[in-house]
C-alpha cells in the first residue's frame, strides 16, 4: 500500500508545439484549482512575481516559454505538481529532461493548426518512456479541422490510440460547448477569460428532454450520432492501457476561455497515476521506499538578478525529503543539508519543511549541482533518463571585453550547467565551443551574459555541423584517434571526447577508417 501523501500526488507537464497554448492552458489549471484568483497576462514569471527576472524580459519579449515553470496545487484533495515546458524547439531539450521528473503528460493540440512537427518530437520522447498521455484539442471556439479529422490526424502522426472523453457541439462560431462523455454531462459556453463561471448542466443521458432548453433539435441530432459514431469506433476508456501509454484520452475546449478545463482536470485526477517505480543503473527505485532518493533535472540561475541564486530542481523519487537533514550528493561524494528548500505554489515561493515522491523542490545551489545529479540517504544511485542531445550549431565564443574574462568565464559555465546549450572545449588554446540546437539559444546567453554577469562576447559560427561522442574498448585506441583527429574533438563538461564534423559523409568515412571506435549521437552510451 502506498503512502497516502504519494497516493495523492500528480505530477505531470504540459506539452506541445509553440503556440497551441501551454502556457495559458497552465494557467488556467492555476485558476480553477484556486491558486490564483484571475487569469491575467500569460507571460510572468512563474517563479517569482514580484521580482520578474531580467532572463524572463526575453520570455515577455516573444511571447513564448524558453524555461520551465515548476508549479504546486491542491485540488479535490489532490497534491498537484505542474511542469510547463518551453515549446519552442530550440529549448527542446529542457523539455525532455522535463518528461524525466513526470508521471504523465497533457498534450495540447490546436484545433486549427493540428499534430505539428514539435509534438511529434516531444510524442516520441514520452514514447521512450512509455509516459502516459492525456490529448487537450484547444482553440474550439476558432474554425479549424473537423474533430473526426483531427483524431485521425493525431493517431496516424503520433502512433497512439485515442478515446475522446468529450464531445464538442459545434466549433467556431456555432461552438456550444461540450459533452463530457466520462462524467455525463453537458458543458455549455460561455466566453469568460478571467472567471471560473458555472455552467454544467447534468443529464442522464442524450435522450434527456432538458438538453432542449439549452440546445436545438438539430443540434442535439448531431450530438447524439456524433457520440454514437464515437463510442462505435473508440469504445471505452480502458485505464490500464492509459497508463501503460498505449492509450491516450481526447478532451476539447478552449483554455483561453476556461472552457473544457474542469473536465480535463476532474478526470486527470482520477485516472492519472500517481509517483511510480524509477530506474536507476544500479536497480529500480520503488516509491514506498523508505530511504530518500531524488534527481536534479534542472538548474535555473538567477531567478531574482537581486542575488546571485542559482536553484536546482530536485524530482523526489523515494522515502521523504526533510530540511536540514543530510543526503549523500553520489556524484561529489559528499553530504549535504538544505536549510531552505522551496515549493513553488503558483506565484509564490515557499519554505518546504517536507516533500514527497513526486514533489518538486528548489535547492539553493552554489554550484554543486550538475543537470542528473542525484541525491540519497547514502546509496551510490545513479538515475536513467538525463540525455545530452547532438547539437546542430557550433559556434565559438570571443571575448569583447578582456577586463571581463573572469565574468565571462563564470557566466558561460553556469548557464551551460543548466542545460541552456553545452559546452566543449577544443584545443590547442582551450577555446570554449558552445553547441545549440538552435539560433535562439545564441541569443538568450548573449542576453543573459550581459545583463547577469556584465559580460560581452561575440559568436564565430564554425562549420560544423554534426557531433559525436566517442568511445571504444580499447583505450590506446581512443588516445590515438583523439590525438590525429584534435582539430575535430571537443570535450564536454564531463571531459568525455566528442567528435565534432561538418556533415553525416564525413561521419562515415570517419567511421569507416576507424572501425575500433564508437560513436553515439547522445552522451547517455553509457547507460
Amino acid at each position: 500500500m502506498l503512502h497516502p501523501e504519494i497516493e495523492k500526488r500528480k505530477t505531470f507537464a504540459i506539452i506541445s508545439h509553440p503556440d497551441a497554448g501551454k502556457t495559458t492552458l497552465t494557467e488556467k489549471f492555476l485558476l480553477f484549482g484556486g491558486a490564483i484568483n484571475t487569469a491575467g497576462a500569460v507571460k510572468r514569471n512563474k517563479a517569482n512575481q514580484s521580482n520578474t527576472s531580467d532572463f524572463m524580459e526575453i520570455e515577455r519579449q516573444r511571447g513564448i516559454s524558453v524555461a520551465t515553470s515548476v508549479m504546486g496545487f491542491e485540488y479535490s484533495g489532490k497534491r498537484i505538481n505542474i511542469l510547463d515546458t518551453p515549446g519552442h524547439k530550440d529549448f527542446a531539450e529542457d523539455t525532455y529532461r522535463t518528461l524525466s521528473a513526470v508521471d504523465s503528460v497533457v498534450l495540447v493540440v490546436d484545433c486549427v493548426k493540428g499534430v505539428e512537427e514539435q509534438t511529434e518530437k516531444l510524442m516520441s520522447v514520452c514514447r521512450m518512456r512509455n509516459t502516459p498521455v492525456i490529448i487537450f484539442i484547444n482553440k474550439m471556439d476558432r474554425e479549424g479541422k473537423e474533430p473526426f479529422d483531427l483524431l485521425d490526424e493525431i493517431e496516424n502522426k503520433l502512433n497512439i490510440s485515442l478515446c475522446p472523453q468529450s464531445w464538442p457541439i459545434g466549433q467556431g462560431h456555432t461552438f456550444k460547448g461540450v459533452y463530457s462523455i466520462y462524467h455525463n454531462q453537458l458543458n455549455l459556453f460561455h466566453s469568460d477569460k478571467t472567471k471560473v463561471t458555472d455552467s454544467v448542466v447534468k443529464v442522464n443521458d442524450l435522450n434527456d428532454p432538458a438538453l432542449l432548453n439549452y440546445l436545438q433539435e438539430k443540434e442535439v441530432g448531431t450530438l447524439k450520432d456524433e457520440t454514437e459514431l464515437v463510442n462505435g469506433v473508440y469504445g471505452d476508456l480502458d485505464i490500464s492501457l492509459y497508463k501503460e501509454g498505449l492509450l491516450a484520452p481526447v478532451f476539447f475546449g478552449s483554455a483561453i476561455n476556461n472552457f473544457g478545463i474542469k473536465e480535463l482536470l476532474d478526470t486527470f485526477i482520477e485516472i492519472a497515476p500517481s509517483p511510480r517505480h524509477r530506474e536507476a543503473e544500479e536497480r529500480d527505485i520503488l516509491v514506498e521506499e523508505k530511504n530518500f532518493s531524488g534527481f536534479v533535472f534542472k538548474i535555473h540561475a538567477n531567478l531574482d538578478p537581486k542575488h546571485r541564486d542559482r536553484i536546482a530542481f530536485l524530482r523526489i523519487c523515494s522515502g521523504k525529503f526533510e530540511r536540514n537533514k543530510f543526503y549523500y550528493h553520489t556524484r561529489q561524494d559528499k553530504k549535504m543539508k538544505f536549510a531552505n528548500p522551496m515549493d513553488f505554489m503558483a506565484n509564490e515561493k515557499s519554505l518546504v519543511e517536507e516533500a514527497w515522491p513526486g514533489d518538486v523542490v528548489g535547492l539553493y545551489d552554489s554550484g554543486n549541482f550538475k543537470i542528473g545529479d542525484t541525491l540519497t540517504e547514502g546509496e551510490k544511485l545513479h538515475f536513467k533518463g538525463i540525455p545530452s542531445f547532438s547539437p546542430a550549431i557550433f559556434k565559438e565564443v570571443e571575448n569583447m571585453d578582456p577586463m571581463r574574462t573572469k565574468q565571462l568565464e563564470k557566466g558561460i559555465e553556469q548557464l551551460t550547467d543548466e542545460g541552456v546549450a553545452q559546452l566543449f572545449v577544443m584545443q590547442p588554446g582551450n577555446r570554449k565551443v558552445i553547441g545549440a540546437v538552435g539560433e535562439l539559444q545564441f541569443e538568450v546567453i548573449n542576453f543573459r551574459l550581459e545583463h547577469e554577469y556584465g559580460a560581452k562576447c561575440r559568436f564565430r559560427t564554425l562549420s560544423y555541423s554534426r557531433s559525436r561522442w566517442v568511445t571504444s574498448e580499447d583505450k590506446k585506441k581512443l588516445d590515438e584517434f583523439v590525438k590525429r583527429k584534435q582539430q575535430h574533438i571537443g570535450t564536454d563538461k564531463e571531459g568525455n571526447p566528442v567528435y565534432l564534423s561538418d556533415n553525416d559523409f564525413m561521419i562515415d568515412m570517419t567511421k569507416r577508417d576507424y572501425p575500433d571506435i564508437d560513436f553515439h549521437t547522445t552522451s547517455e552510451y553509457k547507460k
